[in-house]
């Protein structure tokens, strides 16, 4: 990469999320009499649902913060992060001390979930505020929240089955999850060994069992051996997912310099980037089936917003760790097909759902998922990665 290309895509990503997805989203999304934020948006921006996603609380207050605190110490940002982690710990904990994933616009609890990724997102959001304030009360809850997340995913029993015992299997989530989460609260808490420990294990296991090199792919669920179960579930791939964990992976080789980590990272976004690439109408599939059998699930070939935004990133990451044309030719490919086809030039920020060939299939810019998160996620660290590093040439890569 050239540095006058490297200079115009860091310039790009920062116009994006300051100048439109930042200001599509704020102050509208902010409900200033009950607290916490709005996620449930129509194409201008106008809220169709108050109810309100717990994953959004956490992740829009984690981005707020985060730009708080490595863009520039915008008093509103740090108003309008204290206020989504305030409606957090007022009103998303059940007494036994898990979290909701719905509530309504006051806090009443609508829906609790098995899996603990609330947590998750509730984790990093403490941790960003207790960088931003010095707040060692939230940076203890971080790591609370952490292990209650890993022991409630981990420890045998203590999350209710969602199925019976006749087809164990296990999802590569949890891992992924813990990857992000420790990864988020080490960048803001500083270096702790059990972050990072819970960081090698989390790789181990991918590794392990998810990762299929004789058939070139990231496996979604595998039996609890890591063994390929020939059903719908078992043969499901979700190439965004997988190549969001290898961004995670690519990330942590970056920032050791470990040379066996980004070749994983980078061989699992080869093989999903082989799986998941549409090369008839551009864009990458939602779902596959590892054996090329049809996919069960009806929205197999839409394009989701979140996808695009995870293959941005570890494109990017992957052209300035290797030098590799490909990765470059990829990135281009992914960044011009997204742009071109999600974001809105009328009202700013992206639509989250088109068809196979790129037409819109509805004008929600938020729900229950889609909120200040994964595309200025993707923004603010595409930017800050171009800004602050270099791109290796290829007589630079270490072998």
């Amino acid at each position: 990469m050239t540095a006058d290309r490297q200079n115009e895509l860091a310039l790009f990503y920062r116009t994006a999320l300051l100048e439109d997805c930042v200001p599509f989203w704020f102050p509208r999304s902010v409900d200033a009499e009950h607290g916490g934020f709005f996620s449930a948006l129509d194409r201008d921006g106008t809220v169709v649902d108050t109810d309100k996603s717990v994953w959004a609380q956490g992740r829009m207050t984690w981005m707020l913060l985060s730009l708080y605190n490595t863009v520039e110490k915008r008093p509103e940002w740090l108003a309008w992060g204290k206020s989504g982690l305030e409606f957090l710990n007022q009103h998303c904990f059940d007494a036994d001390g898990r979290m909701f994933f719905h509530v309504t616009r006051e806090g009443r609890p609508i829906r609790k979930r098995r899996y603990a990724f609330s947590e998750c997102f509730a984790a990093i959001a403490h941790a960003a505020y207790a960088r931003a304030t010095g707040d060692e009360r939230a940076a203890v809850r971080a790591r609370e929240l952490l292990d209650l997340f890993t022991r409630w995913n981990f420890i045998p029993g203590l999350m209710p089955p969602k199925f019976t015992d006749t087809r164990p299997m296990i999802g590569i989530s949890p891992h992924i999850m813990t990857i992000a989460t420790a990864q988020e609260l080490r960048e803001n808490l500083g270096d702790d060994p059990g972050l990072t420990a819970w960081i090698d294990r989390s790789i181990e296991e991918i590794r392990r069992l998810f990762v299929k090199p004789d058939l070139r792919v990231v496996m979604e669920t595998v039996g609890s051996n890591g063994e390929v179960l020939d059903h719908f579930d078992g043969r499901a791939l979700n190439p965004g997912h997988a190549i969001e964990c290898a961004w995670f992976i690519l990330r942590e080789g970056r920032r050791r310099g470990d040379a066996r980590l980004i070749g994983l990272g980078c061989y699992m976004l080869d093989w999903m980037w082989e799986r998941g690439w549409d090369a008839e109408h551009g864009g990458i599939f939602y779902f596959r089936d590892v054996f090329g059998k049809p996919v069960a699930e009806y929205w197999q070939d839409m394009k989701f917003w979140w996808p695009h935004n995870e293959a941005i990133v570890a494109t990017l990451l992957a052209w300035q760790l290797t030098g590799e044309a490909r990765y470059g030719n990829w990135h281009k490919a992914v960044h011009d097909w997204s742009f071109n086809q999600f974001a809105d030039s009328h009202h700013g920020e992206w639509f989250g759902y088109l068809h196979r060939d790129g037409s819109l299939a509805i004008p929600l810019k938020g729900n229950l998922w889609k909120s200040f998160f994964h595309l200025p996620r993707m923004e603010w660290y595409c930017w800050k990665l171009l800004e602050q590093s270099p791109a290796k040439t290829s007589d630079e890569i270490k072998t």
